[in-house]
């Protein structure tokens, strides 16, 4: 094979793997968003979202240090280099969510997370197939 060859196959390669790759930094970004708009409500001390997180027992210092660990988690998640460390923050975070909406009765409030996690693992999957290494051919 010449030089020319192997530039046209890494061409052709790269082609196929852009729309994938869009469609992951899309959902990647998404949550991150989401996250981030999440804490500046919890900073804004808007009435509703301090509510409903008093109600599930996160007011005053609690309230603050959640909205610093979400903002925390996104941009852990949203920086390439530290992603992986991110998806597993985002993880925890969100986990711990969905388990707060149960544990007081929200069921139809454990949605959103639930979500926003399915949302951030399928966007680093499509974004950076090894990260499900259980997945890939040897």
């Amino acid at each position: 094979m010449t030089l020319s060859t192997h530039s046209s196959l890494r061409v052709r390669a790269s082609k196929r793997r852009l729309p994938r790759a869009t469609a992951g930094l899309v959902l990647l970004i998404l949550p991150g968003i989401m996250l981030i708009v999440s804490a500046i409500l919890k900073f804004a001390g808007i009435h509703g979202v301090v509510q409903q997180m008093a109600a599930a027992g996160f007011s005053g210092p609690k309230l603050i240090f959640l909205a610093s660990l979400e903002i925390a988690c996104a941009a852990l998640f949203l920086w390439p280099r530290t992603r992986s460390l991110g998806l597993l923050l985002v993880s925890a975070y969100l986990g711990g969510a969905i388990c707060t909406h149960i544990q007081v009765d929200q069921y139809v409030h454990a949605l959103p997370p639930s979500l926003l996690l399915a949302l951030a693992w399928v966007g680093t999957w499509l974004q950076h197939p090894q990260t499900l290494w259980i997945s890939t051919p040897k």
